[in-house]
């Protein structure tokens, strides 16, 4: 770990390490020291550049979850200390909704979501990042529908001229990181899966999916098995068959202990023009910001297959999108 703090044993310590000290020790203050001032940070919902904004932001969300913890649930990374690392860190959240924002009123509903969070990393310090929340999962358990949060979201930001705009590729701010991950065989195959569902083959379901693959989806859903993998891609792709499907970023790893993982950034850009997810098509310019992380095996001597996958894209991002090109 040259050029990081000693205290960390390696990279997975120093990215659990420092989530939980800026957000459940409160030490905010330390985001001065562990991430860049003019660190880019792109959500669906928005690009944030500095650390001031991202301090500002850290401090409205504990504002209004303040006993909200970060689970790590697993960091699978690229990269090296002399080079930077890139780790894609999946979480499992846990909060109380106990004071006002923008999700409203407190409800005091106690609620749960995953978050994944692309960032690199050198000499102990982040410089770029990707972040993707269930917000699905949260609106849900408070209650209101995504689409209905959205439109809600727009008014409440001064309406669709004043309003906060989506990520799009358009809006999107070049950062120091340029890396692509590494060339590992996992990578590779979760990156070959994917690039075949969004190519209408959506045969490789049964064909790479183990029967019984545990499946993390929007809106902490849990699936199982091929009919509810199916469900989840094909739904997506058919609101949006003729946008561009792109992988930004690939990731595979074998570390003991574990079994072998990918974790995969990736996109979708174009229009609303099929049924699918989100209704009847309205013609809609909409950019898909997406996040998969899955684990590969096998219970015996078979061939190993996706066991258990973890994808994740803001539909309130989407109906967001949506709403403003449709009013």
């Amino acid at each position: 770990m040259k050029g990081f703090d000693s205290r960390f044993a390696d990279f997975p310590d120093y990215i659990l390490g420092i989530t939980r000290e800026i957000w459940e020790d409160r030490g905010i203050a330390t985001l001065h020291e562990y991430y860049t001032e003019n660190i880019v940070v792109r959500s669906p919902a928005s690009v944030v550049i500095g650390n001031r904004g991202v301090i500002a932001a850290t401090m409205a969300t504990l504002a209004e979850f303040p006993d909200r913890q970060l689970l790590g649930e697993d960091v699978i990374w690229s990269g090296s200390p002399e080079e930077g690392m890139l780790s894609s860190h999946r979480l499992l959240c846990i909060a109380t909704h106990a004071g006002d924002g923008v999700y409203g009123a407190a409800t005091g509903t106690r609620l749960a979501y995953r978050a994944i969070a692309d960032c690199h990393a050198i000499n102990n310090q982040i410089n770029d990042e990707w972040l993707i929340r269930d917000q699905t999962a949260i609106v849900r358990q408070l209650g209101r529908d995504p689409k209905d949060y959205a439109r809600d979201l727009i008014a409440r930001e001064g309406g669709p001229e004043s309003c906060v705009r989506p990520f799009t590729p358009a809006s999107d701010v070049d950062g120091p990181y340029t890396g692509r991950g590494n060339d590992n065989e996992w990578g590779a195959r979760l990156g070959d899966i994917l690039t075949r569902m969004m190519n209408a083959d959506m045969a490789a379901i049964p064909r790479e999916y183990d029967r019984a693959a545990q499946l993390e989806y929007p809106g902490l859903v849990t699936g199982h098995g091929h009919g509810d993998a199916d469900r989840l891609w094909m739904g997506l792709r058919a609101a949006f068959p003729s946008a561009e499907f792109r992988i930004h970023h690939r990731i595979g790893r074998d570390d003991p202990m574990m079994p072998p993982r990918a974790a995969i950034r990736w996109s979708l850009t174009g229009r609303h023009d099929g049924w699918g997810a989100y209704g009847a098509p309205t013609g809609a310019d909409v950019h898909v910001m997406g996040m998969t992380h899955a684990e590969f095996g096998t219970p015996g001597k078979a061939p190993p297959r996706l066991r258990r996958e973890w994808t994740l894209f803001d539909e309130t991002a989407i109906w967001k999108q949506v709403l403003l090109s449709t009013g």
